[in-house]
């Protein structure tokens, strides 16, 4: 894993397309913001989770059928 150190509006660069900009940051919480293309999802870990999760159990549903 790569560990970076940032101050706010510092941005790090990702590819030749994304972009993530340290916005605020509170107590133990940061606040980014992350520019890319449309066709490159970006979401938190636990949304991220919760997509593949709900994927596995249609697949095995569909499976099933």
């Amino acid at each position: 894993m790569l560990v970076l150190t940032r101050q706010i509006n510092e941005k790090i660069v990702i590819s030749d397309n994304i972009t993530v900009t340290v916005l605020a940051v509170d107590d133990l919480k940061v606040s980014l913001g992350i520019k890319s293309p449309k066709n490159i999802p970006v979401f938190r870990e636990e949304i991220y989770q919760k997509i593949k999760n709900e994927k596995k159990l249609l697949e095995k549903h569909a499976e099933k059928i």
